[in-house]
């Protein structure tokens, strides 16, 4: 049984077996020393060789124990022989098992592999069919379309022909309008047989529609020439069926035209009509203000005016003065006149207001008349084909009347009302009068620079003759000057261009020559003196009154009365108290020291007792001719100031002299006190 399981063991593990006497025989010892050194250090070999325990015995000791556990394995792989016999077998059945299985699943494969291509076949048909019911479903379309943008339906054509232009006739309008265009977009389509068949047709019903449009507007635009009709209404009617013209644009052209054309015929003429009537009557309201006689210094009978009243001088100098007029620039937006209304009040106006009344009637026509052809026919060119004849109307009306006119402040108006309007049509955002605004304000400047030039050549043309007046009192002309001068300073503020700038300084030029030829009219220098003097002043007093527009020419008028003033109370302290003024003058210099001659007691003694003698009354002549030639009280209390003042610092001199000249004390029972020459000026130093 041992040799038994020995063979078994042999054929399992092979003949492996330890031979003592070959192990020990084949040991070596070579090199025992180098290991022995390097290990040294360690417990096991230090314990070994502590023990003196021989080498030999210990490895033949470990070896019997490494035999002993050897056949130990040896018998336990021989006990489980049976164990690993009986589990090669069963890896033997399961790899037949196996191999079965796999020869079962590669049928599976070749199988499903012949479904796979069937079913790649089936999807490529699948595709296949999926592309052609599209591309029939897309010609379907196309020709489904096709069908119906070139047929016209039996509705579509009825009403075409026999319907009545409404908004059903313009719902079938843009149908015919599609079906037109389509034909002419793409040339393909328009080359197919099946439209050559309804073409014709599609054609005898554009010109019908063309017609029936152009017939039906055309009887619009002739009502339009009926009397009392609102235009407003019919264009705004008009808007509303817009597409017909738009209709007439796109697919007739000529007839298009020919629809512009009477629209620019019949609207030219209603337009003109309106505008000519309306002109006429606005004449009839003019108030006549500006004839060539009023230019100032022309003036045939100027003479009756001033002795008939002050009312009849101010309406003459209406014509110069602003005044009230330049109401009409605040309210340059409001309606215009009605000339029923104001004809049957018996109502006249200045020319002004006509104009604005005319331009605001042109402003606010023109805007309905350009919005309306803007948003129905789209261009803007038939605006000023229909404006035509309203413009040459209003050009002759202007000719005309301006032709012969002289009122300069209303001609400046007239600009100032044009240059405001022009501002209305730009916020109005509307370019259609820009042009006509523009020719308006060129013509109204060279006019008025002419009438401006008839003004200064009839200041240095006039007869004094004529326009003396005897009397140192503002001249009417001196006044209509400044009243012309003070309202074209304020509209030239207002809405000027600085073009009056050297108009302004010729004009007061030639009235400073004027004022100079008057004042050489009279006999002595005082009159000639208070005559400008109290024309400064009136100018002074109306500059003020046109504010701080005015203000330079006010300074230099300031100026000029104070020279004036200083020269007419230097005259008229000569008149009254002459003896004091020329011996102060000739002997007695301003600071009371230095004397131009030696004054001597014979001298000063006919001065101071004459002073004594009429002071008093020479005082009180002197104020009553203040008061009674100075037309402005508050300019004749600065003339008495001024002469009271200059008389009280004469004698004040002539007082100062006499107490310095030898044997002077003689004279002091004969002079009058300082303190009672105040005394006295006081009492005429009080407002008048």
């Amino acid at each position: 049984m041992a040799g038994l399981q020995e063979q078994r063991f042999e054929e399992l593990f092979g003949g492996f077996f330890f031979d003592e006497d070959a192990l020990s025989e084949d040991i070596s010892l070579d090199g025992l020393e180098q290991e022995l050194e390097e290990h040294k250090n360690y417990d096991v070999l230090i314990s070994i060789l502590a023990s003196g325990e021989k080498q030999r015995d210990m490895a033949t000791m470990v070896e019997g124990n490494l035999g002993d556990i050897e056949q130990d394995l040896i018998q336990d792989y021989i006990e489980d022989n049976d164990s690993l016999f009986l589990l090669r077998d069963q890896i033997h059945d399961c790899g037949i098992i196996l191999s079965q299985v796999g020869s079962l699943l590669s049928g599976f494969q070749v199988h499903i592999g012949s479904i796979s291509s069937e079913i790649r076949s089936l999807q490529e048909k699948s595709l296949d069919l999926g592309v052609r019911l599209n591309n029939r479903k897309l010609v379907e379309t196309k020709l489904a379309a096709f069908v119906e943008e070139i047929v016209a339906p039996p509705g579509l054509v009825n009403v075409i022909i026999d319907g009545e232009v409404n908004y059903e006739y313009i719902k079938s309008l843009n149908i015919l309008s599609k079906k037109l265009r389509f034909a002419q977009v793409d040339p393909m389509i328009n080359a197919s047989k099946a439209l050559k068949d309804i073409k014709q047709e599609l054609e005898r019903l554009r010109r019908k529609a063309l017609s029936k449009v152009s017939n039906h507007i055309t009887e619009i635009f002739s009502s339009m020439r009926k009397p009392g009709t609102n235009i407003q209404i019919l264009q705004q009617n008009l808007l509303q069926n817009w597409y017909l013209v738009y209709f007439l644009k796109e697919h007739g052209l000529e007839t298009y035209n020919d629809v512009c054309a009477a629209y620019v015929d019949k609207m030219n003429k209603v337009l003109s009509a309106d505008f000519r009537v309306y002109v006429e009557a606005l004449e009839k309201l003019k108030l006549d203000i500006g004839v060539s006689s009023d230019v100032i210094g022309y003036d045939t009978n100027i003479v009756d005016l001033i002795t008939k009243g002050r009312e009849q001088l101010r309406n003459h100098r209406f014509m110069f003065s602003l005044g009230e007029r330049s109401n009409i620039l605040k309210e340059i937006d409001q309606p215009g006149l009605v000339p029923r209304i104001s004809e049957a009040n018996s109502l006249k106006y200045p020319y002004e207001v006509i104009f604005r009344s005319l331009q605001k009637l042109l402003m606010d026509t023109a805007s309905s008349e350009y919005l309306f052809i803007e948003a129905f026919f789209g261009e803007e060119s038939l605006f000023y084909r229909v404006f035509e004849g309203p413009f040459i109307v209003i050009n002759e009306h202007l000719k005309v009347t301006l032709q012969n006119f002289h009122d300069a402040v209303c001609l400046m108006l007239m600009i100032c009302i044009t240059k405001k309007h022009q501002l209305v049509m730009s916020n109005r955002r509307l370019p259609c009068l820009d042009t006509y605004l523009d020719k308006v304000v060129i013509y109204l400047w060279p006019r008025f620079k002419t009438v401006f030039d008839m003004y200064i050549h009839s200041l240095y043309q006039c007869d004094l003759k004529i326009l003396w007046v005897d009397g140192t009192h503002p001249h009417h002309i001196v006044r209509c000057y400044v009243e012309f001068t003070a309202s074209l300073v304020q509209l030239n503020a207002e809405c000027g261009d600085g073009q009056l700038d050297m108009s302004l300084e010729r004009l007061r030029l030639a009235v400073d020559d004027l004022l100079l030829r008057f004042s050489g009219k009279f006999a002595t220098p005082k009159l000639r003196h208070l005559f400008l003097l109290n024309n400064y002043d009136m100018s002074i007093s109306i500059l003020k009154e046109a504010g701080d527009d005015a203000k330079k020419l006010q300074i230099y008028f300031e100026e000029k009365l104070e020279s004036s003033l200083v020269s007419f109370v230097d005259e008229l302290l000569m008149e009254y108290f002459g003896d004091l003024i020329k011996f102060v003058k000739s002997h007695i210099s301003e600071d009371l020291i230095s004397y131009t001659e030696p004054p001597k007691i014979a001298d000063v003694e006919p001065v101071v007792k004459n002073f004594a003698v009429k002071w008093k009354t020479a005082l009180e002549l002197m104020h009553n001719e203040v008061v009674t030639c100075c037309s402005n009280l508050l300019s004749g209390m600065a003339i008495l100031k001024a002469a009271m003042a200059q008389l009280l610092n004469d004698y004040n001199r002539l007082s100062e002299c006499v107490k310095m000249i030898p044997g002077g004390s003689s004279l002091n029972r004969n002079l009058v006190s300082i303190t009672t020459i105040s005394y006295e000026i006081r009492k005429y130093s009080r407002p008048l």
